[in-house]
Formats: C-alpha cells, sequence, structure tokens
C-alpha cells in the first residue's frame, strides 16, 4: 500500500461552480477511487481561493461584506461533494487560520532563501487574473486570456520573488517527462522557461486591498493572491507544523498529483514549483491538465446564456449520469463542445437505451426464469484495461471498453435470445439459454466492478441487484 495525494484547483469563490471545474473534481475523484480499490491511501484535496481584488470587488458590487460573499460560495462549493458524489473529500479554505499561518510561514522560507525583495513597480494589471501582465501576455492592448477586461496601469511599492533564480531548476524538474501530463503541455511550460522567467510581485498595498493575508513584518502590506493560495496544497496536510504527520506521510513520501485547466500551466508547473524550491519543500510529482468546454463553437460565458451549471445537469440527469457525461463524452486533456441537445443524445443512446436497458432486461429474464441468485464465479472478470486507462488519464477510453461489454452483452441477447430459448420444449435448447442468463448476469456483475469509480450510485444499485436477485427500478429514466 502506498499513500498518494490528489489535489484540484482551488477555484476563485467570485461566482458559482462551473462545469469545467465540476469535470476537472469528478476526474480527480475517479483517480483517488480507483487508487483506493487498487489498496492505496489516498488524500483527496479541494478548496476555495478567497482572497484577492476581484472577491473585494465582487462582494462590494453585491452590497455584501466580503466574510458574508465568500462564507456563501464557498458553500456553494462545498454542495459539490454531495452533489457529484466525492468520496472522502478534504475541503481547504485560503480564509481559515490554518491557512493564513501556513502562507506566511511559506513567505519567511522564501524570504530566507533571498529570494523576497521589495521594490517600486509600474505596470499593467488584469483583475481578472489578478496580477500584472508582461509584454507577450497582452493581445491588442487586452489580457490574452480577459479579452473585455481593461488593463489598469498600476504604479506601486510591492514585494518581488525571485522567479528569475530558478530557471535551471525548473527545467530540470520538467525534464522528467511525467512532470506533466500531457506532454505538450510540458513542453509549453518548458518554452516559458527558455523564454525568459521575469520576477514577480507578491504583494499589494494593503491601502489599495485590504483583502488578503497580511505580509509578515510589514502590515502596510497584503500577500498576492497567487502566493497565498498555492499554498493551500500543502495547508491542507498540516504544513508546516505537521502536528499529525500527514504532510509527511503524504507528500514528502508519497506521491502527489495536482489536476488544473490548461491555463494554470505557469501558476501550477512554474510558480508554486519555484516556490517550494525556495522553501525547500518537494516538488509536486506530477500535474495533470485538463482542456476546456466549449457550448455551440463558443466559450461558456453568461452574457451569451450559454453557461452550464453542474447542479442542473444533476438536476436534469442525475448524479451519476453527470459523472458519466463529463467522463466520457468531455475529452480529459483537449477542448471539447458541449450543448444541451448533446447532453440529451448521449444520455437517451447510452444510459436510457444502453445500460440501464440491457440491466432491466437481464434482471428480468433472471428473476423469471432463475430460481435464485446467481453465484459469481471467476468465469466473468472485470476488464483490467479500464483500471490502466484511468492511471493515464484517458477517463473517456475507460469508460468506452466499459461500453464495449454492455454493448457485446446487447448483441448476445440479440442472437441467441435466451427469452425464447427458455420457453423450448427441447431441454438443450432451455439449458443452454438458462447458462447464457446466468453468463449475462455474471456479466452485469463485472459491469457494476468496472463502473465503480465512474459511477458508484449505479454500480452498488446493479451489485446489489444481482446480489438479492431483483430487477432494479429503472437506472435512467426517459427525458
Amino acid at each position: 500500500m502506498s499513500a498518494r495525494y490528489i489535489t484540484t484547483t482551488l477555484p476563485y469563490v467570485n461566482a458559482d461552480p462551473h462545469i469545467g471545474f465540476a469535470v476537472e473534481i469528478v476526474q480527480a475523484d475517479v483517480l483517488a477511487r480507483t487508487w483506493r480499490a487498487a489498496g492505496d491511501e489516498v488524500f483527496f484535496n479541494t478548496g476555495t481561493d478567497e482572497h484577492g481584488q476581484k472577491i473585494l470587488e465582487a462582494a462590494e458590487k453585491a452590497g455584501q461584506e466580503v466574510h458574508t460573499y465568500v462564507d456563501h460560495y464557498a458553500n456553494e462549493f462545498k454542495k459539490l461533494k454531495e452533489s457529484l458524489n466525492l468520496d472522502a473529500l478534504h475541503f481547504i479554505r485560503t480564509s481559515s487560520p490554518e491557512h493564513v499561518s501556513a502562507a506566511q510561514e511559506m513567505w519567511r522560507r522564501c524570504d530566507a532563501s533571498g529570494d523576497i525583495y521589495k521594490k517600486s513597480y509600474t505596470g499593467l494589471y488584469c483583475v481578472g487574473c489578478e496580477s500584472y501582465k508582461t509584454e507577450k501576455e497582452i493581445v491588442d492592448g487586452h489580457c490574452s486570456i480577459h479579452t473585455t477586461l481593461e488593463l489598469q496601469e498600476i504604479t506601486e511599492e510591492n514585494y518581488f520573488f525571485r522567479f528569475s533564480k530558478y530557471a535551471d531548476q525548473l527545467l530540470t524538474h520538467l525534464s522528467r517527462p511525467d512532470s506533466i501530463i500531457p506532454d505538450w503541455r510540458r513542453e509549453e511550460a518548458i518554452a516559458f522557461v527558455k523564454g525568459g522567467l521575469e520576477d514577480f510581485s507578491i504583494s499589494r498595498e494593503k491601502a489599495r486591498l485590504s483583502w488578503g493575508i497580511p505580509v509578515p513584518g510589514d502590515d502596510s502590506q497584503v500577500m498576492y493572491v497567487w502566493f497565498d493560495a498555492l499554498t493551500g496544497y500543502i495547508s491542507t496536510l498540516g504544513w508546516p507544523n505537521d502536528s499529525e504527520g500527514t504532510f509527511k506521510k503524504f507528500w514528502e513520501e508519497g506521491t502527489t498529483l495536482q489536476v488544473a485547466g490548461k491555463d494554470q500551466v505557469r501558476f501550477q508547473s512554474l510558480i508554486w514549483q519555484a516556490m517550494l524550491i525556495s522553501a525547500g519543500i518537494k516538488n509536486t510529482d506530477r500535474v495533470f491538465y485538463h482542456g476546456f468546454i466549449n457550448s455551440g463553437g463558443q466559450k461558456m460565458s453568461k452574457s451569451l446564456g450559454n453557461v452550464i451549471n453542474p447542479y442542473d445537469l444533476v438536476k436534469k440527469y442525475g448524479t451519476d449520469a453527470t459523472r458519466y457525461l463529463l467522463l466520457r463524452h468531455v475529452n480529459p486533456m483537449e477542448d471539447s463542445d458541449v450543448t444541451w441537445e448533446r447532453l440529451d443524445e448521449w444520455y437517451t443512446a447510452n444510459l436510457t437505451n444502453g445500460l440501464g436497458n440491457l440491466v432491466a432486461r437481464v434482471m428480468q429474464m433472471a428473476v423469471a426464469y432463475l430460481e435464485g441468485p446467481v453465484e459469481i464465479t471467476g468465469e466473468t472478470e472485470p476488464d483490467v484495461s479500464v483500471a490502466a486507462h484511468v492511471e493515464v488519464f484517458e477517463f473517456g477510453r475507460a469508460m468506452d471498453g466499459i461500453w464495449e461489454r454492455i454493448g457485446h452483452d446487447d448483441a448476445l441477447i440479440a442472437l441467441e435470445k435466451p427469452f425464447a430459448g427458455v420457453k423450448s420444449d427441447d431441454g438443450a435448447i432451455r439449458e443452454k439459454a438458462l447458462s447464457i442468463i446466468k453468463k449475462l448476469v455474471r456479466e452485469l456483475h463485472a459491469t457494476s466492478i468496472e463502473l465503480e469509480s465512474f459511477m458508484p450510485s449505479t454500480s452498488a444499485q446493479i451489485s446489489e441487484a444481482v446480489r438479492i436477485h431483483k430487477k432494479p427500478e429503472n437506472l435512467f429514466p426517459r427525458i
């Protein structure tokens, strides 16, 4: 048994959870469940990033005190645990006293390494990114990510982090082929480093931005939100005190994985890794980057009215069906296009008419023609390639393999017609039909095991139906 740590990013609490983050956290949950099933001990983390100018402005716009505002949205993200059936999930809030203490200790350690200094600076600042933009990050006078926001020219005295000092060490870290998945994101990170690293501001004047963690030894400044939030990946483990040995077990001695969106490469694989080196802490073993979700060929936005909320998905399709749709029909590494029409098609074809119909048909035959529960033998085993695909982040391919089994079982029923054979006057034909029904029940049991990490409730329902010899309620009602 080995110790494994996995974390999602810590999303900003300036809006409700969106489908892109739902994909990220469900992918992480499948990995955590798969590892636990293999006997590993897993620490699965998520949380919320709650400081910064963008959040303060959003709270003011909503007419709320900032603590009330972040409490509301933190609870909206916490509800994903139940809504998406996330297993054994730890939740870190960057406004918690434990995290504040950890972020200040991270500052002290980087400072002790000679990597923090103060200087006056004038730059173009993007509120959307909560960061100053370099020339190569500006397109037509705007941030390349937040193209509708005006960049603000700001002059102030801040503390800076010696990012430029760590180019060689970052290239050494990135030279490991498994440091970033997929590999083209690793090449992107390497190109960024080779293009030249610039020291960046890690504080803001408190007079301009009061909502942040105070800089140790300088009450006139608060920490830059990214410097603060990234420390959440280890503050959740009890760092720096580590009174229970959780950090030592899962970070220092375990295998660590971060899951993030493709726009996070600079922050997760460069800035955070440089901070860790500076503080004398082991680097993240691996970061997996997923693509974005568009709708109808356009980026999702409230103004276009094409935003898909994960809670709306669950309300319409149910928890397990939502997990299925996000895991099988969203490409794990490339951008994907999702619309309500496509979601309806996938749900109806593969769940209602596919898995749900197969379970109903097989268990109806079993209950009607077999005297009792089918003995589960080693004759029909789960496909080991399912877990192998998960291990390399091929969630869709893993589920394709499960649905191949479902398709083969449907074909077996259509070809052999056991529902007719059991009524034959020929004893040999009847015995063959009964044998096929038993095989199909064992196939359902194997399918339930394969589905366990992806659709845990459905898996349990199928397994229970086989165990107690009963046709379950309709698994996926028509919409």
